[in-house]
């Protein structure tokens, strides 16, 4: 299994409205196309990070995934614009992970 944490820093003032299109359209979206979100997270100490944490089966199975999920119209000319004008996409930290034996994630 492959984790994938995401660490996202908004634009200033943003990260709420980002936050609520994440539930409300990112989220489910990469969901109905068969992506598991574990978790996401809104930082208590800084006001503009957002963290969030995806599932794959297999790195096959992630691959395909971001074909299905990146390649196509609805994300290039619907949800991308909405993404880059709410966070800094250049401060993103993407840490693929994999959970340890004792993990209760796994």
């Amino acid at each position: 299994m492959l984790f994938e944490l995401r660490q996202y820093w908004c634009r200033p003032g943003r990260r709420d409205e980002w936050a609520r299109y994440m539930d409300e359209t990112v989220i489910p979206y990469q969901v109905s196309k068969g992506v598991v979100v574990v978790a996401s997270f809104v930082d208590e100490e800084d006001p503009d990070h957002y963290v969030w944490i995806r599932r794959f089966d297999s790195e096959a199975e992630r691959e395909r995934l971001y074909g299905e999920i990146y390649g196509g119209a609805e994300w290039e000319n619907g949800m991308l614009p909405r993404v880059t004008e709410m966070i800094d996409r250049e401060r993103s930290v993407i840490s693929r992970l994999h959970a340890t034996p004792k993990s209760v994630i796994s």
